[in-house]
Parts: structure tokens; sequence; C-alpha cells
């Protein structure tokens, strides 16, 4: 199931976005600050009102605008960069909540919750208060969220942020191992080492629109580096594990 845009446009935002997405594929979406990085992501959410306009974007061959709430809850989970919980819900009451959208019985959630949870290594910190978490334990609690309702598209703005080494190391392991599970991933990421090393595919946006977009090692190479970041860079080191000089 595919999820695409076509001349997708916020004014001042983005301007004349056609992309097709592909699920089994972990897409990263690069770009400077302010080039309409968290704008897209958003809007192929369903979160800009540009976006439910018809055809404008799509989820299969059906319009994103036309799926009612719980169905596209249950076939987008997004992750926005800043999540504020509201009240103080141990972690694995908060991402009970990702199992909203279902109608399945109390056992089916409580294994995808102790799923979830386990799959991020947060199991320890299931009766933990959301608000007592260091800043990555909550952003791989609230990752777990979205994994706990099963969504065949995952849409996550800069998941890496909080994360140490480690952490990030492991959490871009699990985002490729879902990919491989033919679910869509779909990440905005500030580092173009993570997306070179682990992205099948990489969106470069510059200004509100599509500077590259292809496999890392064209959409990310030196030239293109040059012209967005205006920064004269050389990645080194084998495929796979490549690092940016500059």
């Amino acid at each position: 199931m595919t999820l695409a845009c076509k001349h997708l446009t916020v004014p001042g935002r983005l301007q004349d976005i056609t992309l097709t997405l592909h699920p089994g594929e972990l897409t990263a979406i690069c770009g400077p600050n302010g080039a309409g990085k968290t704008t897209l992501l958003r809007a192929l959410a369903g979160l800009e009102s540009a976006s439910l306009e018809p055809g404008t974007v799509t989820v299969g061959e059906t319009p994103l605008a036309a799926l009612a709430p719980r169905t596209r809850a249950q076939a987008i989970g997004y992750l926005p960069q800043h999540a504020e919980p509201a009240w103080n819900l141990s972690a694995e009451a908060l991402v009970r909540l990702g199992r909203l959208p279902h109608r399945t019985s109390a056992a089916q959630d409580t294994a995808a919750v102790h799923a979830a949870l386990a799959a991020l290594g947060c199991s320890h910190l299931a009766q933990r208060g959301i608000r007592t978490l260091s800043g990555g334990e909550r952003a791989r609690v609230l990752l777990a969220r979205v994994l706990a309702g099963s969504p065949r598209w995952i849409l996550a703005d800069e998941p890496l942020a909080s994360l140490d080494l480690a952490h990030a190391a492991a959490l871009l392991t699990h985002f490729r191992t879902l990919a491989e599970g033919a679910i869509g991933v779909l990440l905005v990421v500030h580092s173009l080492a993570h997306a070179m090393n682990h992205a099948a595919r990489v969106v470069v946006l510059h200004q509100g629109r599509i500077a590259a977009d292809g496999p890392p090692s064209e959409a990310l190479s030196e030239a293109v580096i040059e012209q967005v970041w205006g920064v004269r860079a050389q990645w080194i080191g084998p495929p796979g594990a490549r690092a940016l000089s500059y």
C-alpha cells in the first residue's frame, strides 16, 4: 500500500511536492532548517489542511481525505518532533493509547503494548510515570505508543534527536527491521550519515521543494550537499559506515 502526494502545496512552506513512497522501504527526509521537512511529514499524516484536498495525498488508491479517522489512524502512525503528554501516565498506560484505533480484545491490546515496549527496550519503564523519564527514555516510550498501533506506515519526525549513541543505533536497526517486514517507514533526520548508512531512499528538501530524491549515494552526493547546505564536504569510510568530513 503506497503513500503518495501529488502537487502538494502548503503556502509559504511547500511547493508542488509529488512523491510515491513504498512499503518495505525506509525513506529519510533531509534538508536544512526551514526546508519543509516537518510540514511534509504532517501533510502525509493528514495534519495539514492542504493534504486533505481531494486526491492530494493518497493511501493506496484511496484519498486520505476519504478515510474515516479510525481507519486513517490504523494506517498511519505519526510521531511528532515534540510531544509533551498532558498527564503523568505510566509508560504502559501511555503506550496503550496507541491501541485506541483498534477494536480488539484486552488480551490482544496488552500483548501489543508489551511487545512495543520490549522492542524499544522499555519494558523496565512500564510502571514509571512518563514525566519521571529522561528525554531519551520518553522518546522511546512515545515511539512505542506508535508501534503498539501496528500501523502500515510509520512517520517519525526526528526520532533520534534525544537518544544516545547506543539507543540511536538500536532504533535505526529496528526501523530497518520494520521496513523489511513490509511496513513503510518515513523519518525526518538531521544526521546525513544516518540517512546515508541506513535509508534505502533519501528525499532532500530545500526551500520547500524537492532538491534530490533517490538512493542515498545519489541524493546525498557531495555536489548536492554543497548546493543545498552550502558546505563543501567529503564522504569517507566504506559503504554502510560512511562519515561526513567537512
